[in-house]
Parts: structure tokens; C-alpha cells; sequence
């Protein structure tokens, strides 16, 4: 794609430089925003604005001229239209909390985290909403079947961004937009949240699967039961059922169970061997955001009084030591019921 005059751009802040981070703020500054990407590291900073490049999370790709990294929050949000959050769950609050300080009111907010908060088991629009001042209805959630290795190379990507605000899903949609980039909008954020996180505890079951070489018949009935577990918690938190049939949904949930790039599979994969979790996760180097998942989505299941089998059998391989294979054999010895009475 053709790099924009830089005299002609409009300004975004991105909230943290990982990979995702990384590969929207590219989308951004090759649709002519001036990016500026937040890291806490001055290495990474000065690695981005010396080589143009995030050799830690996503080597070997050039990154556009307009996208520069810093250290420096309010220089960071100077000006800015967009303020996209990309931070970890687990970080979220406080990236937010030292961003609110600098954020205009007229700057459009969107996220791109797929999790919930674990001690409180908040959605990320609500731990921004507290932590900015800002009603839920003005946020947007990004989500959706994206790899950011394949973002930041401009293969073909489909996204959704949600908001109850049209206004402003419109607005992230015609910022994030292009040719490789296409952007739908959603009005059902708890939908479009809920799926997002809870397709990462499915993923981990995937890779665990997988890796005991239960081949593709499994993995079928994986995530297809799996949906059904999305889409009971998803609608007794107020979701609507459609957005898990969507790109949000199933969309997401299949890309992230079949693929190299899923670091929850990846790390699904080493657990089925019997490493432990605490080993895998430093191994990987990076978020596996489907373990915090699975301890949240452990206890909402059990607040709204819902049927999770596969997250309640990965918490137990995760955090009580049983055996993946014990585990994949208690789901299949499970009482006979009917499938479509389940999906209500």
C-alpha cells in the first residue's frame, strides 16, 4: 500500500506495542493516521523508531513510516482521535488508569482484548468506562478471526467493531477500513466481548486435543460444543444469540482452534504432554490470555448458574493438576442429553 503524506494525517494513540497492538497500529498508519504506539520499554521504543520494526513480537516486517513508538503517555495521546487499547486483560486497568489523564473527550476509544478482568470478572468496556469516566455506550470493541501475523502482512482480514453508539462503531469502521482490512459493526458489545474471550479457554482445549492426537473428529465436536458453551453464557449475560453465528462468534472461535499463529492453542499443545502450566507459560513468552479466561469464566458459569463442561474440565487440568487425557474422557462419559435442549 501507497504511505500517506505525513503532512496530511490525523493522529492515533495504540495501548501497548505486543503484536496486535503492533499489527492494527500498522492498519492505521497505512489508512494516514500518525500512530503512536505505547510501549514501557525504551528498548522496544527505540528498536520501532530506529528499524522500524517490532523484533520481539512480529521480525522480519517493515512497519510504516507514520507509526512511531514512545515511553511517554501523554505524548502518546496528544491530539489524538483514536485511542485503541490493546493492553492484556490483566493489565487493562492500569494501562487505562495512566492514559485517563491525557484522553480528550473527544477522542474515540476502542479496544481489542479478548478477556475479562479475573478478580472482578468485569468486561474490558467496563473496566475502561470506570477507569476513563466515559459511559459504556460511547466505547467500541474490536474482534474478531485475526491474526496479527497475517494483519500486519495485509492478508485478507474480517473484522467487527461493536458499539451501543453507532456513531462511534462508524466511526472505527471507516478508521480501521481497506482493501485487506474490512471492518462490519455490531450493537451487541456483551456478545461480541463475551465470544471473544471465552473462544481462548475453547482454543486451549484444541491444542490439548491435539496434542493427545485425537485427530480432527474431536476437534469438530470440540468446537462445536464449544459454541454451545459461548452462547449459553454469552445469552445469560444479556448477549444477543446471533453474534456468536457471526465473525465474532464462530469466526473467531474456528480461526483460533486451527492455527499455528493461536498462542492458546500453541499452549493447549504443550500442556497435553503433561508440562507444567507454569513452565508452558514461560516458554511461550507472551499472554496466553485463555488461562486467565478459563479461572473467570469458571466462576461467572457458576454466578449465572451455567453449564460449561469443557471450561470446567480445563480449570480442573489447569488449576488442580488433572490429567488433559482424564479430562477428554470425563467429557465424553458425560450423561446422555439432546443437543439441541443443550443450546437453549
Amino acid at each position: 500500500m501507497t504511505e500517506v503524506n505525513p503532512s496530511t494525517t490525523k493522529k492515533a494513540a495504540v495501548l501497548v506495542a505486543g503484536s496486535w497492538g503492533t499489527a492494527l497500529a500498522s492498519v492505521l498508519a497505512k489508512n494516514g493516521y500518525h500512530v503512536m504506539l505505547w510501549t514501557r520499554s525504551e528498548e522496544q521504543a527505540e528498536g520501532i523508531n530506529r528499524d522500524h520494526e517490532n523484533s520481539r513480537f512480529l521480525p522480519g516486517v517493515q512497519l510504516p513510516v507514520l507509526l512511531h513508538a514512545t515511553t511517554d503517555m501523554k505524548h502518546a495521546l496528544q491530539d489524538a482521535e483514536l485511542a485503541l487499547f490493546v493492553a492484556p486483560s490483566g493489565a487493562m486497568r492500569e494501562v487505562a488508569k495512566q492514559a485517563a489523564p491525557f484522553l480528550a473527550n473527544s477522542t474515540l476509544v476502542v479496544h481489542a482484548t479478548k478477556g475479562f478482568e479475573t478478580d472482578t470478572l468485569k468486561r474490558m468496556t467496563t473496566v475502561l468506562s470506570e477507569e476513563l469516566g466515559r459511559s459504556g455506550e460511547e466505547l467500541v470493541v474490536l474482534s474478531g478471526p485475526s491474526h496479527a501475523e497475517e494483519v500486519i502482512r495485509e492478508q485478507p482480514t474480517t473484522v467487527v467493531v461493536a458499539s451501543a453508539n453507532i456513531r462511534a462503531a462508524e466511526q472505527a469502521q471507516d478508521a480501521l477500513m481497506n482493501t485487506h482490512f474490512r471492518v462490519y459493526t455490531n450493537p451487541d458489545v456483551v456478545g461480541v466481548e463475551v465470544a471473544g474471550a471465552i473462544k481462548n479457554i475453547i482454543a486451549l482445549g484444541a491444542g490439548l486435543t491435539d496434542g493427545l492426537q485425537y485427530g480432527d473428529n474431536a476437534k469438530a465436536a470440540l468446537l462445536t460444543r464449544g459454541l454451545a458453551e459461548i452462547g449459553r453464557l454469552g445469552a445469560a449475560m444479556g448477549a444477543n444469540p446471533l453474534t456468536f453465528a457471526g465473525l465474532a462468534g464462530v469466526g473467531d472461535l474456528v480461526v483460533t482452534c486451527t492455527s499455528k499463529h493461536s498462542r492458546n492453542w500453541r499452549a493447549g499443545y504443550m500442556l497435553a504432554d503433561g508440562t507444567p502450566l507454569a513452565e508452558v507459560l514461560e516458554r511461550m513468552g507472551m499472554v496466553v490470555e485463555g488461562v486467565r479466561t478459563t479461572r473467570a469464566a469458571y466462576v461467572l458459569a457458576k454466578q449465572y448458574d451455567v453449564e460449561m463442561p469443557i471450561t470446567f474440565q480445563l480449570y480442573e487440568v489447569l488449576f488442580e493438576g488433572k490429567a488433559p487425557r482424564a479430562a477428554v474422557e470425563q467429557l465424553m462419559g458425560r450423561l446422555r442429553t439432546h443437543e439441541i435442549e443443550e443450546l437453549g
